[in-house]
């Protein structure tokens, strides 16, 4: 087919989707796998989540709430903020993708860092924009270094805190010292798709800056500590008056009826979400001491998955521990040939990897 396509989308690589794992069992005749390689939540859903689902499918006819009237009554609630400041999306990444569509002109700069999340880019170079990449420091977002190449066509900021996919984070000291350092035409857009797994003490408060000069926008998920990945409900907390602009680009029922119903029902769970989280930095810290007994360096992270340096090709281990039914995730296209990435399991689970990683570890004659 001849058809004319903007050189900006004919050069765009598309996000790579894992397979399913189905396919992966059939692919390499395996069966009963475990998948700690999406981040996602161990425990599932909360069961009042799916009760409630459940309970609403009969109404499947009906259009969704367009407004996400009920859904962000309750959201504004627990956060203690004006509903006009929360825009909810099919997944956080559809606010990444409004934000590049209000804000962004061909030709507008965007700041990210490397290796983070790879959506950013995809987005500004879909806008027609033109990504400025820095790279990590130590693991860690190099906001001198960034503010350092702010420059007139500099319109958007992308920093992942935590990072994904180190799980670093930087401090509120360190994040009020960038801000100061940016003219007030610049968003910054601060994802914490992963805050709620951060140490409480190390947490920042995106809040406190949504009326500051510079713009701050937070992207945030119910995928990950609420356990919702398969139903894509996310929201974005700003000023309302980029929230305004954010709606006059967002599609009409952008989040489905199942999405807003599970998620109002998993925010009211408040014991399943103690739980995840609980045995999130139970498991991860037990896996990082069994890991360290195997001769693996872990890197401490706030997020619910770590890098673990294994020692030798981390491709070849994502192989050869597939061919066992463990899925984890090789760390090579981030620039981490090394390493691969884990989200803890539960414990019967992760008990497998471990048992895994170390014959695999063996056969591979892998070492520090």
């Amino acid at each position: 087919m001849t058809i004319k396509v903007a050189p900006h989308i004919a050069d765009l690589v598309p996000y790579p989707p894992g397979k399913p794992l189905e396919e992966l069992e059939r692919e390499y005749g395996i069966t009963g796998s475990i998948k700690l390689a999406s981040n996602e939540n161990a425990l599932g859903p909360s069961p009042r989540a799916v009760a409630a689902i459940a309970a609403a499918l009969s109404n499947l006819h009906r259009y969704p709430d367009g407004s996400c009237y009920y859904l962000g009554q309750a959201l504004a609630c627990r956060l203690e903020v004006d509903p006009r400041r929360l825009v909810f999306g099919n997944g956080s990444n559809e606010i990444i993708g409004l934000l590049a569509a209000a804000f962004l002109s061909a030709g507008d700069e965007v700041l990210t860092s490397h290796p983070t999340f790879l959506v950013y880019q995809n987005v500004v170079q879909a806008q027609g924009g033109i990504n400025r990449v820095v790279p990590l420091t130590g693991m860690r977002h190099d906001l001198a270094a960034m503010a350092g190449q702010v420059n007139d066509r500099t319109r958007m900021i992308f920093l992942d805190n935590p990072n994904n996919p180190t799980g670093t984070v930087f401090t509120t000291a360190e994040f009020e010292d960038f801000l100061a350092r940016l003219p007030a035409r610049v968003i910054v857009v601060l994802d914490e798709a992963y805050v709620d797994f951060v140490e409480p003490e190390l947490r920042l408060d995106a809040r406190r800056y949504l009326d500051g000069e510079v713009p701050v926008v937070a992207l945030r998920t119910f995928s990950k500590a609420y356990g919702l990945a398969g139903l894509r409900v996310g929201y974005g907390l700003m000023h309302e008056d980029l929230a305004s602009y954010l709606h006059r680009v967002r599609q009409p029922f952008n989040v489905n009826s199942p999405a807003q119903i599970g998620a109002l029902a998993a925010l009211e769970d408040e014991e399943h979400y103690r739980q995840t989280l609980e045995t999130t930095w139970r498991e991860k810290e037990r896996l990082r001491q069994a890991l360290a007994k195997l001769g693996c360096l872990t890197f401490a992270s706030q997020a619910n998955f770590f890098l673990i340096d294994v020692g030798g090709d981390g491709k070849v281990l994502y192989e050869h521990l597939l061919r066992q039914g463990v899925i984890v995730r090789p760390m090579q296209a981030y620039g981490y040939p090394r390493y691969i990435r884990i989200t803890p399991g539960r414990p019967e689970e992760n008990d497998r990897f471990l048992r895994s990683l170390e014959q695999s570890l063996k056969e591979l004659a892998y070492g520090r």
